[in-house]
């Protein structure tokens, strides 16, 4: 029988597949392959662009706040409308002595130790956000590093090692070992000489001795890479290592989602947070703003006029309106749904149409036994049922107490919908105890934020934009072009619609950005043209 038929192509597709973005990249590199990576466009406009032009800006999250900002250097009018005391939207720190209020009339106060913190929305910020690194570069927002995948971590599954937890570390690279061993046989039997010149061949079986590592026969019998059962010391004490997890463990069993998380591109295993909590981003934005942002200022009603756009808003339990040019709408689509306007008939449908995503987190403070027992910094541990992911701090490493994370999800997931507030604090302190027994008493003051039970968002982020749209998923499967979307990036009259539901990056407070410095540029053209004209 012939050897198989393969193109390069697929061969490093089969490599990524089996061993994630870095074995792919490594590949690359191996065989001589390298991509570059390019930065954004910044606004193509004059300084006096925008003198004597007046804008309503509705929402005082990242999309309205970064407008605001980019126009007011512009020489824009600006008037940010937020209906919440604060500005960030769904960018929001929850801190000892704050509450936690849902449309149910449910509260929660919040009694963590001073410093203490937990971002309920956005909570980290990947190197390739090139937009939102630097607004923290320009309005001097501190930033650490935030760990989001740490080797020392655990995996848990039911079904898989007695339902033991494993260690990150030793299930990724006994799968890398493995999967080296395997695609080393494939290339020695010649399954690849079609497609893969002698050199190439010579490189890729040296590459996978070191990438495994295989041993001299190149099989993989284990590494330290994957651990040690006894860790090196003094003297004669040498280091013993673990024996590999068999392979029909690691393809049969859901490690996955775990294994695989870092390789999804804006999930990078070191990334980004501010110093302090990442609503420092909003409240940097609103110091430089100053008096252009509007508090506890409700929009309830948006029309045009021949003019451009009149926007009724209560503010301080009294009736007002603004008049501008144009109008910039940053607010989540669930608001817009209630909220009287006289958008054009394409525009109401999809609002109409659209729906959010159910997220929650709930939090803890515990005394962190995750650095203390276990020699885990940061990152995240999964499971395949339960309040999962667990996620560890980034920030104030090596004290004593600090807050954690323990479930991350949608709450309309499951038996989970239905529970009581009570009911999903014990699933969330279940999943520590799977993962860490006898650590589940230590979790203190918990605190539950569900997002659709939050006012003013009611929704994390946008899930459909019309109910013949599949919901979407994050990575590869968050790519969509349809109706919906379609109308919404274009500008309706005088008014534009701004927000991460505006972008090809949902979820994301790079996304917020992104679609704002587009609709700045849009509008900055327009107004160009007409001045022109």
């Amino acid at each position: 029988m012939g050897a198989p038929n393969i193109s390069r192509r697929d061969f490093l597709m089969k490599v990524g597949q089996a061993g994630g973005f870095s074995a792919a990249f490594l590949t690359m590199q191996a065989l001589g392959l390298m991509p570059q990576a390019e930065a954004m466009r910044p606004i193509e406009a004059a300084p006096e662009t925008g003198k004597g032009v007046t804008v309503a800006i509705l929402g005082g999250g990242i999309a309205g706040l970064v407008a605001a900002y980019e126009m007011k250097a512009l020489g824009y009018k600006c008037m940010v409308l937020e209906a919440r005391h604060r500005p960030g939207g769904r960018n929001w720190s929850v801190r000892g002595g704050d509450t936690v209020e849902f449309l149910d009339g449910a509260q929660q106060k919040c009694t963590w130790e001073r410093g203490h913190y937990q971002n309920f929305g956005p909570a980290r910020l990947p190197s390739v956000h090139k937009n939102m690194l630097g607004y923290c570069r320009k309005l001097g927002v501190a930033l650490e590093v935030e760990v989001n995948t740490s080797r020392s971590s655990y995996l848990e599954n039911d079904e898989a090692n007695g339902g033991k937890p494993a260690v990150q570390r030793e299930v990724i690279n006994d799968t890398r070992g493995h999967v080296s061993e395997l695609l080393g046989k494939c290339i020695r039997q010649g399954a690849l000489d079609q497609d893969l010149s002698g050199e190439d061949r010579d490189r890729m079986l040296s590459f996978l001795r070191q990438y495994g590592p295989l041993d001299s026969t190149g099989a993989y019998v284990g590494s330290s890479r994957a651990g040690y059962v006894t860790l090196p010391g003094a003297g004669d004490q040498e280091g013993r290592i673990a024996k590999p997890v068999d392979m029909h463990t690691l393809l049969d069993e859901n490690f996955w989602d775990g294994i695989l998380f870092e390789e999804v591109f804006d999930m990078q295993a070191t990334m980004f947070q501010p110093v302090g909590g990442m609503d420092r981003i909003p409240y940097a934005f609103a110091h430089a703003l100053g008096k252009t942002v509007h508090y506890e200022a409700v929009v309830t009603e948006i029309r045009r006029t021949a003019k451009g756009v009149r926007i009724g808003y209560t503010q301080g339990g009294r009736t007002k309106a603004l008049e501008a040019d144009y109008c910039f709408c940053a607010l989540p689509m669930t608001m817009l749904k209630k909220i009287s306007n006289d958008f054009s008939a394409p525009y109401k449908q999809v609002i109409e149409d659209c729906t959010y995503a159910p997220a929650y987190k709930i939090a803890w403070e515990s005394r962190r036994f995750w650095e203390q027992d276990y020699n885990i910094y940061g990152g995240l541990e999964s499971v395949n049922t339960g309040c999962s992911p667990v996620w560890f701090p980034s920030g104030g490493m090596f004290t004593e107490r600090g807050v954690l994370v323990s479930g991350y999800a949608m709450d309309d997931w499951g038996e989970f919908a239905s529970m009581t507030m009570e009911q999903k604090f014990a699933e969330s302190r279940k999943t520590i105890e799977r993962l860490h027994p006898g650590h589940g008493r230590e979790l203190e003051k918990p605190m539950y934020v569900s997002w659709r039970q939050i006012a003013f968002n009611e929704g994390s982020w946008v899930a459909t934009y019309g109910p013949d749209e599949p919901t979407r998923g994050w990575g590869d499967d968050a790519h969509r072009v349809n109706p919906g979307y379609e109308t919404l990036i274009q500008p309706d009259g005088p008014i534009y619609f701004i927000g991460d539901h505006v972008s090809q990056i949902v979820a994301w407070q790079e996304g917020a950005a992104v679609s704002a410095l587009r609709a700045v540029q849009m509008l900055s053209d327009r107004v160009r043209a007409r001045q022109s004209s």
